[in-house]
């Protein structure tokens, strides 16, 4: 994997970590996850990337050349898939606290709560 892709992953999984802990807002809190897991998406692409290897499509008799494996694109697909319905849950989870305690704030919600 290229040196630069591989220092864009670690930037993109720092910052969203670093959201993570430093949130204070469920909704921001969600967004931030969303930046961390999109690392995984150019991992996957960045491992399963090979220059000059061909669609991983063949017709029957066609001679077989390097071709770019699939398993890596389906990964990524099902991870864009995951990564879409986790985010889904936690912001019906933010709205649902929010008519509850009327508020989104992790902190508030611990004081309210003890």
């Amino acid at each position: 994997m290229h040196p630069l892709l591989s220092a864009l992953v670690g930037y993109l999984f720092i910052i969203g970590c670093y959201g993570i802990v430093t949130s204070r807002n469920l909704v921001h809190l969600t967004l931030c996850l969303s930046v961390a897991q999109s690392s995984t998406y150019v991992l996957l692409l960045g491992v399963g990337f090979r220059e000059g290897d061909a669609v991983p499509v063949v017709q029957p008799g066609e001679p077989v050349e390097p071709l770019a494996d699939p398993l890596v694109q389906a990964l990524a697909l099902t991870d864009i898939v995951v990564g879409a319905t986790v985010s889904a849950l936690l912001l019906a989870l933010a709205v649902q606290v929010h008519k509850t305690r009327g508020t989104v704030d992790p902190n508030e919600l611990v004081a309210q709560h003890g």
